[in-house]
């Protein structure tokens, strides 16, 4: 079997990992793919949004399977294009991965089906949004509508950081169209967890519970990242909060999505807040998390092939997932400036003195003249797999010690939420 990995971040990075080890995959191939991604599988020089370039690629290859990772070509109808032409890909469709691509669509369809989440009002434009935080007051969360790669969602203690937002969100236009409307929300308290589900329009076969780490800076300060990191499982994610999102969520929004009239086929990501009244969804993805994909691929033990092969023929019903037993912790390594403005082309060094039990996802790297080198904000994920969430840990930050590039900088904290949740002595 040949399979396509449409991406070239650390998510991509964990698929092709991980589908190296079904013994039905022949040939891999990542397009564009980056430094790490090309010592497993053959990178091409096509852009992940380029749908048409990989349309023809695919064709011409006789790909037998693609797999989708980031949202940009979800939402811009690279799998809709693929059915088209007869071929198979592992995704859900435009209309269903607006799920992700408009706030304001998937609040309003969480409202049409009694799923929990925040209140909210949308705005069109700035001087309403701006009237409104006047009159409700602080805090709030304000989100850019459209795509804005984890960082479009601002939490605002103050008025002044509310009208801020709105400002640099619809005025200032610094997320680009994604900006034209805004989602004001309702400020929740608690805990925030992941749950990630296999779904092909019906059954729904969720992931274990994972924790990313969204803020740049240790204990949740600064501005929203992609991810600076996330482990699981999650034990904030007691089996009575996992068993509610599953039947108050997760099934209700495929259910929903099927009754609008757009089935959704893929992996759904719900992101979640733990509250006193229970879990509510803070977003909706249409796609592996980045980071998360990679602790939950180190323990994912069942062919990945096969899971993709059910949700894409109908048949996840009676399916399970074998995982392995203890825990997974991903530190995240970012560029110098990020999430705002960085480097690029910092060669990174020590690569090779990093245990072999201990996997290094690369997300922005690139190969030049023989050296890795930074190649985006996200550089590299470094991943461990243990027998508990502190030995797990320990080993992801004894690999981190081993690398280095100039401006590398990366939060001392993750997994450290989970600490409280654990027996003692574990």
């Amino acid at each position: 079997m040949k399979v396509l990995v449409v991406g070239s971040g650390g998510r991509e990075h964990a698929l092709v990992w991980k589908l190296r080890q079904s013994p039905r995959v022949k040939k891999i191939f990542c397009a564009p793919g980056n430094a790490g991604i090309a010592h497993q599988a053959s990178c091409v020089p096509i852009g992940a949004e380029d749908i048409d370039g990989l349309l023809h690629f695919a064709r011409r290859e006789k790909i037998d399977l693609t797999i989708v990772g980031p949202e940009a070509p979800l939402t811009g109808g690279i799998v809709d294009a693929f059915n088209r032409a007869g071929l198979n890909i592992f995704g859900p469709a435009k209309r269903a991965a607006g799920i992700e691509g408009s706030k304001a669509w998937a609040k309003e369809l969480m409202a049409k089906y009694n799923i929990p989440t925040a209140d909210y009002v949308i705005f069109d434009r700035p001087e309403r949004a701006k009237d409104y935080v006047l009159s409700r007051g602080a805090p709030v969360v304000v989100k850019a509508d459209g795509l804005a790669a984890g960082k479009g969602v601002k939490v605002c203690s103050t008025r002044e950081e509310a009208l801020l937002a709105i400002s640099e969100i619809m005025e200032k236009k610094v997320f680009g169209r994604a900006g034209e409307r805004v989602v004001i929300e309702e400020f929740l308290t608690g805990e925030e967890v992941s749950i990630l589900a296999f779904t092909d329009g019906q059954a729904v076969l969720p992931m274990l519970a994972a924790q990313d780490h969204k803020q740049v800076y240790d204990h949740d300060q600064g501005p929203n990242t992609g991810g600076m990191g996330a482990y699981a499982p999650a034990p904030v994610c007691t089996p009575r909060i996992y068993e509610e999102a599953l039947h108050k969520i997760l099934l209700p929004a495929v259910r929903g999505l099927a009754n609008e009239g757009c089935p959704y086929r893929g992996v759904l990501y719900a992101g979640l807040m733990v509250t006193e009244q229970g879990p509510k969804v803070l977003e909706f993805n249409a796609r592996f998390g980045d980071p998360e994909a990679q602790p939950l691929l180190m323990l994912f033990q069942t062919d990945l092939v096969e899971i993709c092969e059910a949700v894409l023929t109908g048949t996840l019903a009676g399916q399970s997932i074998r995982w392995a037993d203890g825990a997974a912790v991903c530190v995240v390594l970012a560029s110098g400036g990020y999430p705002g403005p960085y480097a690029k082309g910092r060669v990174i060094r020590g690569l090779d003195q990093v245990s072999d039990d201990i996997v290094i996802f690369h997300a922005g790297t690139a190969l030049v003249d023989g050296q890795v080198v930074t190649a985006g904000g996200r550089v590299l994920g470094v991943t461990a797999v243990a027998k508990n969430i502190p030995e797990a840990i320990a080993r992801a930050y004894e690999g981190v010690r081993n690398i280095s590039f100039e401006g590398m900088h990366y939060r001392r904290d993750i997994g450290q939420k989970a600490l409280k949740y654990l027996p003692p002595g574990e």
